[in-house]
């Protein structure tokens, strides 16, 4: 059994450790405002360039002409990887989350006899995704320096996916992020970025035709600028999806382990407190008995 000491002590430890979680709650909180108005006004924007190249790419869909980034090389044999995850950790299962939902894709791969590569940006997936696939990392990207990603960070990392992908890497790119949801949810997504996964502008809830465009110069030359352009905005939305996750994640983490501080706390000043009534009755019998035997 511990003694005394031993106990207040323990309880001063794990209320010091109470206020630095609590402190991290409220440094989440103050961020994620931030990450998560950022991260809304990035999602139409990049919602809406997928509508737009959709609609481009139906008015040259089967054409020899079409771009590779939209029809792809017309094999699936290869795949790359983009897995996108925090820097730091304290974030309870976000970063493990999204590893985990990447590394089932490989397996499945794997089993369909498909070779995969990988290329990681965040350190904390780099280092769960090195454990099993070492050999497959073809790249990683630390933005560990970078205090707010912002859209030269992305075209950084869209750079190196069309670097390896006009050097015949690889035939299918998938992009692996956290779709921020709210604080308590954050959804390990899949996005598919080479070939491009667009969905052509569908009908109105009044039942109207979507809308018709006429585009100058024609769609093959709009799409080879606007393609590439593409992937660095939706690798933009991903990032900022993330870093609204992360705060999130870090807020409901640090709240959980504030609250089990503070029940931890609760036990042992009981323990203390039964202890040290347990040495008080002691110390009196002994007295008493003392007294008698005079």
């Amino acid at each position: 059994m511990p003694s005394l000491k031993d106990l207040r002590n323990r309880i001063s430890s794990v209320k010091a450790t109470r206020k630095i979680t609590k402190a991290m709650q409220m440094v989440a909180a103050a961020k994620l405002r931030r990450a998560q108005t950022a991260a809304d006004a990035a999602r139409p924007y990049a919602e809406r360039m997928s509508t737009v190249l959709a609609n481009l790419s139906a008015g040259i869909a089967g054409q020899d002409s079409a771009p590779k980034l939209m029809i792809g090389t017309g094999s699936e044999d290869t795949h790359l990887l983009l897995v996108l995850t925090a820097e730091r950790g304290l974030c309870g299962g976000f970063n493990a989350n999204i590893a985990k939902r990447a590394r089932q894709h490989a397996l499945k791969l794997k089993s369909e006899g498909k070779t995969f590569k990988f290329v990681c940006v965040g350190r904390k997936g780099h280092d769960i995704i090195k454990r099993e696939f070492a050999a497959q990392i073809v790249d990683f990207v630390d933005l560990r320096a970078v205090k707010q990603v912002g859209f030269s960070e992305a075209q950084l990392i869209a750079d190196k996916v069309l670097d390896l992908f006009e050097k015949g890497e690889f035939d299918v790119c998938t992009m692996f992020y956290s779709n921020f949801k709210s604080v308590v949810s954050q959804v390990p997504t899949a996005q598919r970025l080479i070939p491009a996964e667009l969905e052509a502008e569908a009908e109105g809830e009044t039942g109207t035709a979507p809308t018709a465009y006429e585009y100058e110069p024609d769609e093959t030359e709009i799409l080879a600028e606007l393609l590439p352009r593409n992937i660095a905005v939706q690798i933009l939305k991903a990032l900022l999806e993330n870093a609204a996750g992360e705060q999130g994640a870090r807020m409901s983490a640090m709240d959980n382990a504030t609250r089990n501080a503070g029940e931890m706390i609760d036990d042992l000043t009981l323990s203390y407190n039964r202890q040290r009534q347990a040495q008080i009755t002691k110390e009196l019998i002994e007295i008493i008995s003392g007294a008698e035997a005079l």
